[in-house]
């Protein structure tokens, strides 16, 4: 009897796996047909608007709600604050207010009295000396030397002294925050219904449950498309919980969606992140010696960026590192795509960059040189950057494109290359998969997980296609409901790869099944036979077609339930990857333009190549976005945040983004590792690459991101940028 193994089959025997497959939901998400939270509108809804806070810092010195109450058409007042409590930032929520329309909580939301005694504030995270003086920071949150680096640069050939910062960003989901909470007064299903736009179908059920003293089985969270996550929609949250206590006061649906202006202001934000930098190497380029002093906030939790990553994806014999928390009045963080490595990339990278200046080197070769100092996680996939860099060289035309800093010819339009490497985990974590046969020869799976526009529903329904040897038309993916068997949350790039492999396992043993079923029908062993094309083989002969087999299933379906991750090798972790930028700049108005990136990104074996892709070519995107124009602006004098909306909240148009081009790594190494997660890694080197590509192209360094015209005319005149 042959023994049956877990696996995803030799490269090249997939039919559906590693192909670019059209996103099973597309049609439905183009269309407009696909219902999102925000699109909820049940009959009997109550529509709830928030109240927040308009100062930086504050005391609630009187709040009374009664007015509010008094208004035709409003229901309930829920607080999330009381008289006596403190507001930390501009959008800090006080209260809620539900009512028959939208326009009629607005008018409610007026009528509520509150007033406030204002404090001192403090919403600037780059000056880290005003902090100082303000007594807002944290000194020491790292300190951390390794060697001696002061030694190390005494000696070196070359030292480079630098200052560079990122900014904080906000999370800008194209679909707000929010919930649609309703309550079943019935004995029979669930007692709470949350329709949440939330990125942990499986997990923000409990935290609801834990709110209300239920059950988990008494809460259904549903979630079939979600409109933009990216760290943010892990929890219920207070608005959340706050949608379904009025629902359960009222006895009616109420939808609480955060408005654009709040959805800027209070779910959270991207850290900043500042340091002062000093580089030694030798003539060859080699790295000698690491020292950072780096700050930034997380708003009212006064910590920073995560010090003991950096330097990023280098690990140098001499370093000291020390960090600076500043608390600031400003919003709180939130994991944000890629938490801390785009801020920790955009420093490192772009000092190594200016040393290779320093040092009249190709940055390539910078990288080339120091390759044996990765840190320990980099150098688990070390080997890769090798070629990466050479394959991301030969798109971008590297060899004939590059110049030394700032020699780009005359004229006021500089051109310029930069590249940046990054890094990152993408391991699976647990997840369950229920896969089942019908005797009509249907096949289903489904997973208690959500699609954060990873592909999720077309992923699980490619690997049940694939392992059934079915079209994919003929299968069905079910997601979005904690009803189903537990998935994981969607963040940390591990989504493609705890479902798929939860599916993998779930269908080969639903297989296996009705495999021993035609093998006792047809009296053959069942370990040899397999399933492709429709049908049942015995090697090259066709035994039974697939919907025969099925009808020996009976009237109870196959059920089985696939776990993920085990070492079983359908999964993995690490990935590496480089991006390269062409930019032009235009020095008299400091316009920035984008005319080609490069992304080589390794992730394992691709199970769906467009979605893939699609995740490099998005991160791409919010790559730009950062480098050039997104950015949280605060008024120092109120604490006021100034650009809270679309208009002024800038995000890259079509004309901003240049030709992108995306090449997945897989050579037969990648394939055998097994699926590793994706979402995070493109996004993070972005900024880096193309800071370093403006300073290519104008010999300049613009110090912090984003590179807003303004910075870099201040850049190119020798002012602060």
């Amino acid at each position: 009897m042959a023994e049956r193994t877990i696996s995803w089959g030799p490269r090249g025997s997939n039919k559906l796996i590693g192909t670019e497959t059209a996103r099973l939901d597309g049609v439905d998400k183009a269309s407009g047909f696909a219902k999102y939270t925000a699109d909820m509108n049940q009959e009997g809804t109550l529509y709830a608007r928030l109240l927040t806070c308009k100062h930086a810092s504050a005391t609630i010195t009187r709040l009374n709600v009664e007015s509010a109450k008094k208004v035709a058409g409003v229901h309930t007042v829920y607080l999330f604050k009381n008289e006596g409590d403190d507001c930390n930032w501009d959008g800090d929520i006080v209260a809620a207010v539900a009512a028959e329309t939208a326009d009629i909580a607005e008018d409610g939301v007026r009528a509520i009295e509150v007033t406030f005694e204002v404090k001192p504030h403090v919403v600037d995270e780059q000056d880290l000396e005003a902090a100082r003086k303000a007594e807002v920071t944290k000194e020491g949150i790292v300190d951390r030397t390794v060697g001696d680096p002061d030694k190390a640069i005494a000696e070196a050939d070359v030292v480079h002294e630098g200052y560079y910062g990122i900014h904080t960003i906000s999370h800008m989901c194209l679909e707000p925050h929010g919930a649609h909470c309703s309550w079943n007064t019935s004995d029979d299903g669930p007692r709470l219904i949350a329709r949440h736009s939330t990125q942990a179908v499986s997990t923000t059920g409990k935290q609801f449950a834990s709110k209300f003293g239920l059950d988990a089985a008494d809460v259904r969270v549903v979630c079939n498309f979600i409109g933009g996550g990216f760290g943010s929609k892990f929890a219920a949250d207070e608005w959340g919980w706050a949608a379904a206590q009025m629902s359960k006061d009222t006895g009616r649906p109420v939808r609480l969606m955060l408005d654009r202006a709040t959805e800027l202001k209070t779910p959270g934000t991207r850290p900043s992140g500042f340091a002062k930098v000093t580089l030694a190497a030798k003539k060859n380029g080699l790295i000698t010696a690491w020292k950072s002093h780096h700050w930034g906030t997380n708003g009212p939790q006064g910590g920073t960026i995560d010090g003991n990553q950096m330097p990023y994806v280098f690990d140098f014999e001499n370093k000291k590192v020390e960090a600076t928390g500043i608390k600031t009045n400003c919003g709180p963080n939130r994991a944000w795509r890629a938490p801390n490595h785009p801020q920790l990339c955009a420093i490192t990278d772009t000092a190594m960059t200016d040393l290779a200046a320093k040092l009249k080197m190709d940055p390539i070769d910078l990288y080339k040189a120091n390759l044996g100092q990765l840190d320990k996680v980099a150098a688990e996939n070390g080997d890769l950057y090798r070629a990466q860099l050479d394959r991301a060289a030969e798109l971008m035309d590297w060899k004939k494109k590059f110049h030394a800093h700032g020699e780009s010819g005359s004229g006021a339009v500089k051109r310029g290359l930069g590249v940046a490497l990054h890094r990152w985990g993408g391991q699976a974590v647990k997840c369950e998969a229920e896969v089942r046969l019908f005797e009509d020869g249907a096949a289903q799976v489904s997973i208690g997980s959500q699609d954060l526009g990873t592909g999720t529903r077309t992923v699980i329904a490619m690997v049940l296609a694939e392992t059934c040897g079915l079209p994919l038309e003929k299968v069905t993916a079910k997601i979005g409901s904690s009803e189903y068997v537990y998935g994981n949350p969607s963040g940390g790039s591990i989504t493609v790869g705890s479902v798929s492999g939860g599916t993998r396992r779930a269908a080969l043993a639903a297989v296996w099944k009705l495999l021993d079923k035609v093998a006792a029908k047809y009296e053959l062993d069942g370990t040899t036979l397999t399933v492709g094309n429709e049908a049942v083989w015995a090697g090259d002969k066709k035994v039974c077609s697939w919907k025969d087999a099925c009808r020996l299933i009976g009237s109870v379906p196959i059920a089985e339930v696939g776990a993920s991750p085990l070492d079983d090798g359908l999964t993995s972790k690490l990935v590496g990857g480089v991006q390269m930028a062409d930019v032009s700049v235009d020095t008299d108005t400091g316009i920035v333009r984008i005319h080609r990136m490069v992304a080589v990104q390794d992730c394992g074996l691709v199970i769906n190549e467009m979605t893939a892709k699609s995740q490099v070519y998005g991160g791409l995107i919010m790559g730009i976005a950062y480098a050039l124009s997104e950015e949280r602006i605060m008024d120092n004098k109120t604490g006021r945040y100034i650009n809270a909306d679309m208009e002024n909240y800038r995000l890259p148009r079509i004309g901003d983004i240049g030709e992108l081009i995306v090449e997945m790594y897989q050579p037969d190494s990648e394939y055998n590792r097994g699926v590793v997660g994706l979402g995070e890694p493109p996004v993070i080197s972005t900024g880096a690459a193309i800071a370093n590509a403006v300073a290519n192209a104008t010999g300049v360094r613009v110090s912090v991101l984003p590179m807003t015209p303004k910075r870099v005319l201040d850049a190119l005149k020798g002012g602060q940028a």
